[in-house]
């Protein structure tokens, strides 16, 4: 048995509605649509939002706390990460490169993991165990711009 090969079986099927092609047709007049309201017109629909006018669900819920719209977001790479790469200079295009991080992020090392060389590392920031831990086995921590 094959997918093109199905075929319904007789009487599952319907026509298609006509509508909007006179009285006789049971579709004439409206259409199909009843008489008033928003289903009515073409074009006017309500959004993914609307519930039929009741309190929308985005309304009923507690908003709670701040969000700070000028937030920065970091992708973390840990120590642990870096000592894998076996290079000796680490930098952005290098993690990006890796797949550490993605193409537009900002990247925060951090101090998981331990060293067991100088490495000369550039990111975005750090946090002050990685910062010790790097300068601790004789490596940079440099902070790109």
């Amino acid at each position: 048995m094959k997918i093109g090969g199905l075929k319904p079986e007789p009487g599952s099927t319907h026509r298609k509605k006509r509508i909007g092609r006179g009285v006789g047709s049971g579709h004439g007049k409206t259409s199909g649509r009843g008489h008033t309201g928003a289903g009515q017109h073409s074009a006017p629909r309500h959004d993914a939002r609307f519930e039929g006018g009741q309190m929308p669900f985005y309304r009923r819920i507690p908003k709670r706390g701040f969000v700070n719209p000028t937030r920065k977001e970091f992708a973390p790479v840990n120590l642990s990460d870096l000592t894998k790469l076996e290079v000796e200079v680490v930098t952005i295009d290098l993690l990006r490169e890796k797949g550490l991080v993605g193409r537009r992020e900002s990247v925060k090392v951090l101090g998981n993991g331990e060293l067991g060389r100088a490495l000369s590392v550039t990111a975005h920031a750090f946090s002050k165990s990685a910062r010790e831990k790097i300068e601790k086995a004789g490596g940079k921590a440099e902070v790109a711009s």
